[in-house]
């Protein structure tokens, strides 16, 4: 990728504008309509513009995929390390992410999975970043006392659902989603949530419960 100061490349864009035109333009229509001159023209900039930041259609599909692994699978690692007192509270923070699009783009997954059908290269990708996370989740498990074996199954348990929902594109009114959450802990940990830990974790997400 090419290298440009601030001056220059006002009149050109950036490499972030033109990776984010190309993830809009992914997740209306798929990747087969990521091309330079639609991203050119959807941005009102030359295709000269483009080659400013990117050599071809392949680094800027390459620089996609990255920007997919940064948000979401970063984003399940991230939260399986924050701070807990508890698994409960733990799982809770990794649940965080199912509800916040600002950690995890459930449309990106979802639209990534569907190329990944498409393309041997992208289902090793995905299939690498899939291990990446359930080690997360294994090691979240084990930090709380699970051995590996069992640290393994409740994380598959937790991962594996959430995927499903996705590749489902299910769709739940959020008061029946946080209704169902402490079952899911309990299900997933062994243990309810405790009162204060549901009340954050319903304060992070602007859920006031009627």
């Amino acid at each position: 990728m090419k290298r440009t100061s601030t001056s220059e490349s006002g009149w050109r864009g950036s490499p972030d504008l033109w990776v984010s035109a190309a993830r809009d333009v992914f997740l209306a229509s798929g990747i087969e309509n990521v091309k330079i001159a639609t991203l050119s023209k959807r941005l009102n900039l030359s295709r000269t513009s483009f080659y400013w930041f990117f050599s071809d259609r392949e680094e800027l599909l390459a620089a996609l995929m990255n920007t997919w692994k940064d948000k979401n699978t970063g984003g399940i690692v991230r939260q399986s390390q924050a701070y807990a007192d508890s698994l409960a509270e733990a799982t809770l923070n990794v649940f965080d992410c199912w509800l916040d699009e600002t950690l995890f783009d459930s449309k990106f997954e979802f639209a990534i999975r569907s190329w990944a059908l498409q393309s041997a290269e992208i289902q090793q990708e995905v299939q690498a970043a899939d291990a990446q996370r359930l080690e997360a989740l294994t090691s979240m498990f084990e930090r709380f006392g699970y051995d590996n074996k069992a640290a393994d199954v409740h994380a598959r348990t937790v991962y594996l659902v959430q995927i499903g929902y996705i590749s489902m594109q299910a769709k739940e009114d959020l008061a029946v989603r946080m209704e169902r959450i402490p079952e899911y802990i309990k299900t997933f940990t062994g243990t309810y949530p405790k009162k204060n830990e549901i009340e954050r974790f319903h304060h992070r997400h602007g859920y006031v419960p009627q």
